[in-house]
């Protein structure tokens, strides 16, 4: 019975990852080896998971629950199931250009810096793949700015 809940984690871990645009181009394999990589934690409501000006370390899926996004104090986003931020913290550990807050008892995924080097080094398919989605998510991101 427990290796069937185990299996039953994983299984949800990949169907959800599916669903996040940064990893749209990869395999089931490539999101198999993500899943491995990523910590369930429960959050409260309330809880502040990234603060705007912040260092930021890690990525968070949502797995249940929701949380809002503000920047400089006005909410701008809700976020839900399927839903993610923070991958920009993977790549460079800079400061976090939003405030995630939970507002339902969440559950969420987390990828830290060292599990994500570590596939990305392992697994450099996958590193072109989640570059290729972060690029195009740069370019919509400028169209969408005035200059």
């Amino acid at each position: 019975m427990k290796g069937q809940v185990v299996q039953l984690a994983k299984d949800r871990k990949v169907e959800l990852l599916a669903q996040v645009p940064l990893f749209s181009a990869c395999t089931d394999k490539d999101l198999k080896a993500i899943a491995s990589l990523m910590d369930r934690v429960e959050m409260k409501e309330g809880t502040v998971l990234a603060t705007e000006g912040e260092p930021g370390r890690e990525m968070f899926v949502i797995g249940d629950g929701k949380a809002s996004v503000s920047i400089k104090g006005k909410e701008i986003a809700t976020l839900g199931p399927g839903d993610f931020f923070g991958e920009m913290a993977l790549l460079d550990q800079g400061p976090r250009s939003a405030t995630v807050t939970v507002e339902d008892d969440s559950v969420l995924y987390v990828v830290d810096p060292r599990g994500f080097s570590s596939l990305i080094e392992q697994n450099p398919t996958v590193t072109r793949k989640i570059l290729r989605v972060l690029a195009q998510r740069l370019r919509t991101a400028e169209k969408g700015a005035s200059y």
